[in-house]
């Protein structure tokens, strides 16, 4: 994936596997906001699920 020339990766500095701070990256945005949504969407059963997925599917930086 290439959006203004980065790839989404995930990155070795992350709190858990870097998926909320590769996501943050690739968009530019606030890790931090990247995190509240994902944790919402955790609530609803869906968010932990795709972060298991996005660990094995995300490639390392």
């Amino acid at each position: 994936m290439s959006f203004n020339g980065k790839k989404l990766t995930r990155k070795r500095n992350g709190m858990l596997c870097g998926v909320c701070l590769g996501i943050a990256d690739y968009l530019e945005m606030d890790v931090s906001a990247v995190r509240v949504l994902w944790a919402i969407f955790a609530c609803f059963g869906v968010g932990i699920l795709a972060y298991v997925a996005a660990t094995f599917i995300m490639p390392l930086e």
